[in-house]
């Protein structure tokens, strides 16, 4: 898509560029270069609340300008389209006023070049302005409402007949901003006064101690303490991993797919003398973790590897206890990405769950006996967790299950699932093994 440069300035232009990105790309958001090219902070904010809103809602907004639009545009005028998804986005759920939602909107399409889409963008969105109230209330009637594709709709009611509104309708809301205090750097009282002076609420989670939620969400630079190395932004559902772990001063631990370092750093902040271990198959990704470790005044020794095959980076010499936060679906975390929904299919979920038990294999032999492994994914389908745990153990007759007494999650036959917005936690699965002695 060719835009001038001053245009893409324009916030709408700026999340138009998003969505095309991730729709034509497949591109995540963390990765667009519409929403970083952005000089104004505000401008910058608008645009990825929009970019997030529309992929938040993708099919539902898809259904209603279907019934807006007399007749299809031809598919090199997508961009008109996404256009009309970005106003009906603030029409609909933003309640924006209707100069900014349907005017400067409007007007976008003029800065694309194509001055004879701005009188259809106006009537559309001001067609949806009269004709709201039946336009939803006929919306509620398909599917297209819970605004998840097909494959993984009927995926979610297979594994969780029970509760599958309340994913799609956890998965469609904000999640809010947790951080994790580092108690090896920072004073407590001191970090909470400076982040009520600085206007911001801040809330403890119940299950995890080292949790802090604060509202309103805001970039990390502009958080008291962040750039000091006293916070790091982890969901509490994330931070579970130390507790089950449970560090021990000098006992060997590895994390098998480390990057970019979140729970890694979480056990050295509460155990800093254990031999921790931190691998990962990416040299880029291997830099991220040393830029957050000396971010937070911590150290382990890290390792450019594949868990696949131990034989390449492996000194022979086994380990205690192992995490492994396997490279998974990511349906857990979709509040927090929504393009997530757009960017799977069922056969990459098929493909990963095969990466899952090869590494579950691959790193088991790297055990001591008697220690402990941690499988953690931040998806909610059975068959890369509960599944995956049940078919490692019918073939691993030295793996035995541990339960895991918590008072949070959903104690399944095979590991405990955490589910989106359960106790404002992201979705989340572990299963603790013991290899026996």
């Amino acid at each position: 898509m060719k835009i001038k440069h001053k245009a893409r300035q324009n916030p709408r232009i700026a999340a138009l560029l998003a969505l095309t990105e991730v729709l034509d790309e497949h591109k995540s958001l963390a990765d667009s270069t519409g929403l970083s090219g952005l000089r104004d902070s505000r401008d910058n904010a608008l645009a990825r609340h929009l970019a997030y809103g529309v992929l938040r809602w993708l099919t539902a907004l898809e259904w209603l300008a279907a019934q807006l639009f007399s007749k299809p545009l031809k598919q090199r005028d997508r961009d008109i389209r996404r256009l009309v998804l970005i106003g009906l986005q603030q029409l609909w759920h933003d309640q924006t006023a209707s100069h900014a939602a349907v005017n400067e909107t409007a007007e976008c399409a003029r800065l694309l070049g194509k001055p004879w889409a701005v009188g259809l963008v106006n009537a559309i969105l001001r067609r949806f302005q009269r004709e709201q109230q039946s336009l939803l209330a006929n919306l509620d009637q398909h599917e297209a409402r819970f605004a998840h594709p097909r494959w993984l709709r009927d995926e979610i009611k297979r594994d969780w007949p029970d509760s599958w509104q309340d994913i799609f309708a956890a998965n469609n809301q904000q999640a809010p901003l947790w951080l994790r205090i580092n108690r090896q750097q920072a004073n407590e009282v001191t970090l909470r006064k400076q982040l009520k002076l600085a206007g911001f609420e801040t809330t403890d989670h119940p299950d995890a101690r080292d949790a802090l939620c604060i509202t309103p969400a805001t970039a990390v630079t502009k958080i008291p303490g962040f750039e000091k190395g006293w916070l790091s932004v982890q969901d509490p559902a994330a931070q579970l991993a130390r507790d089950l772990l449970n560090p021990v001063a000098g006992e060997r631990i590895l994390d098998a797919c480390a990057a970019p370092g979140g729970k890694s750093a979480h056990l050295l902040e509460t155990c800093p003398e254990i031999k921790l271990t931190l691998l990962d198959k990416r040299a880029a990704r291997v830099d991220q973790i040393h830029q957050n470790m000396e971010r937070l005044s911590l150290a382990a020794k890290t390792v450019v590897g594949d868990a696949e095959t131990p034989e390449d980076w492996w000194d022979g010499t086994r380990f205690d206890k192992i995490l492994l936060d396997a490279p998974c679906s990511a349906t857990g975390v979709i509040r927090r990405h929504p393009e997530i929904k757009w960017l799977r299919s069922r056969d990459q979920v098929d493909a990963v769950v095969q990466t899952q038990y090869r590494l579950l294999a691959s790193l088991w032999g790297l055990l001591e006996p008697g220690g402990v492994f941690v499988y953690a994914t931040c998806s909610i389908l059975k068959r890369e967790n509960e599944l995956q745990i049940r078919g490692f153990l019918e073939q691993h007759e030295d793996a035995e299950l541990v339960t895991i007494n918590a008072d949070w999650g959903t104690k399944l036959a095979f590991g405990s699932q955490i589910m989106p917005g359960e106790a404002q936690m992201d979705g989340f699965f572990y299963a603790v093994l013991r290899k026996s002695a």
